[in-house]
């Protein structure tokens, strides 16, 4: 990251690499059968991501407008695959947005076949976003060939 990068990207990567830790620990703890450890690690997964889109929003609606975009400046293949990544992780992440607060509703209505049901699809795509978050800023930020 060169020093005149904004921080908040930054800031950004770090609550999705959080949240992707703070899933899979939340993942450990329900395989283990302690549910009360599970429901408070992804409480937290939540809070986590939904600072993370706060921050995100802020960024994108307000400080990135005055500094314009990050380009990505990679060429052929690594252009292609920047935003292949890019299409998915933004994709998902809208998609995954309302699962996650079906998932969280229907356990704190306490319907747990349902909300297992949907946890098994909305788990692995919210991890699948907190994960391409990470490499999105490293690609923009650590990984993007100077201009």
């Amino acid at each position: 990251m060169s020093d005149s990068a904004p921080v908040q990207p930054l800031v950004n990567a770090v609550l999705n690499g959080t949240a992707s830790v703070l899933l899979l620990a939340g993942l450990v703890a329900i395989k283990r059968g302690q549910r009360e450890l599970h429901a408070w690690i992804m409480r937290l997964a939540t809070l986590v991501s939904a600072a993370f889109l706060a921050s995100y929003l802020h960024y994108h609606f307000g400080t990135q407008k005055e500094l314009g975009p990050t380009a990505f400046r990679g060429v052929g293949g690594w252009k292609v695959a920047y935003l292949v990544l890019l299409a998915s992780h933004v994709v998902l992440a809208i998609v995954n947005l309302p699962m996650v607060l079906r998932v969280l509703w229907l356990a704190h209505m306490e319907r747990w076949d349902a909300h297992q049901k949907l946890a098994r699809v909305t788990f692995p795509i919210w991890l699948y976003v907190s994960i391409t978050g990470v490499l999105v800023y490293l690609a923009l930020y650590v990984w993007n060939p100077p201009a």
